[in-house]
């Protein structure tokens, strides 16, 4: 039998904080002086898809894991009450981590937290320690037909609202977690059943299809944020799902052009690679986090 000395597990708290105005709802767990792995989430999910990673590294790094505006526990104002674009995210998360004092960490950007996240290291380059990229697109070439099809909605195109609601269904978030996976055995139902339960909220789906509408303006973001890359050449390491149906894995070696002394794992698995790859990928990350210190 294990003893209780050896099994060790973190407790994680779940708090609020108040960024101009909004109520924004956060996860935290690990000793307050341990070196700060912040983590952004994606599409259509919230910070509910790292509550396994908090547990596995929890009690050796201080984890944050922040639900955006409109997204999981947050406020989540009406469209005619807060403007939902990429760069009015990355204006929350700026202001969550002054909020927390948090001014020396690594980043961990998945998804929606790629552009958000990006953003935010452009804007204090000096707060980055290190970037962790699951499946958190930056290059062209990372981008799937399915991906540019997503990318042409834009207000004004004919149709583009009508399909930008059209991938909020219960099947279309299912598949984002199932799709690509080698064993979906190993994918919780949990996962897609809470971020649909978000989506169906009174009013969310509106939120999401303004930020569909705007996901192009992280695309004219690339070479910017490949600029930033190639200038400071933050210690990166970048975990991929190859069967990712929106960014491919030419977007993940694409991150080696700029940083040739990233790391680079290609996993047999979907875009949300930690549903079924924890098991290997917690440890490649609490070994970047040890290497990289504060």
């Amino acid at each position: 039998m294990v003893s209780m000395s050896e099994l060790m597990i973190p407790h994680v708290h779940h708090r609020h904080v108040d960024v101009d105005g909004l109520r924004v709802f956060y996860r935290e767990t690990g000793p307050l002086d341990a070196p700060v792995l912040l983590l952004l989430h994606g599409f259509p999910s919230s910070s509910h898809q790292h509550a396994r990673l908090l547990d596995a590294l929890g009690t050796r790094y201080r984890l944050i894991a922040p639900d955006y505006p409109g997204f999981g526990h947050s406020d989540s104002p009406a469209p005619d009450a807060f403007t939902y674009r990429f760069d009015a995210l990355a204006d929350v998360i700026e202001g969550f981590c002054l909020a927390l004092g948090l001014d020396r960490f690594a980043l961990y950007v998945f998804d929606f937290g790629a552009p958000v996240g990006l953003r935010l290291a452009t804007r204090h380059p000096e707060w980055i320690t290190g970037l962790v990229v699951q499946n958190g697109n930056a290059y062209e070439e990372g981008l799937s037909d399915q991906a540019r099809e997503f990318i042409a909605n834009r207000r004004g195109v004919p149709g583009a609202e009508r399909a930008a609601r059209s991938i909020l269904t219960p099947d279309v978030t299912r598949g984002q977690y199932e799709g690509g996976t080698g064993d979906p055995s190993l994918v919780a139902p949990d996962g897609w059943t809470l971020d649909q339960h978000f989506l169906d909220l009174p009013g969310r789906k509106d939120i999401q299809v303004e930020l569909a509408l705007d996901y192009f303006s992280n695309v004219e973001l690339y070479p910017a944020w490949q600029a930033w890359l190639r200038a400071d050449q933050p210690p990166t390491l970048v975990l991929w799902g190859v069967g990712d149906p929106f960014f491919t894995e030419a977007g993940a070696r694409a991150y080696l052009r700029d940083l040739p002394g990233a790391e680079l794992h290609l996993f047999d698995t979907g875009h949300f690679a930690l549903e079924e790859k924890l098991p290997e990928i917690a440890p490649l990350i609490d070994d970047f986090l040890a290497r990289i210190g504060k």
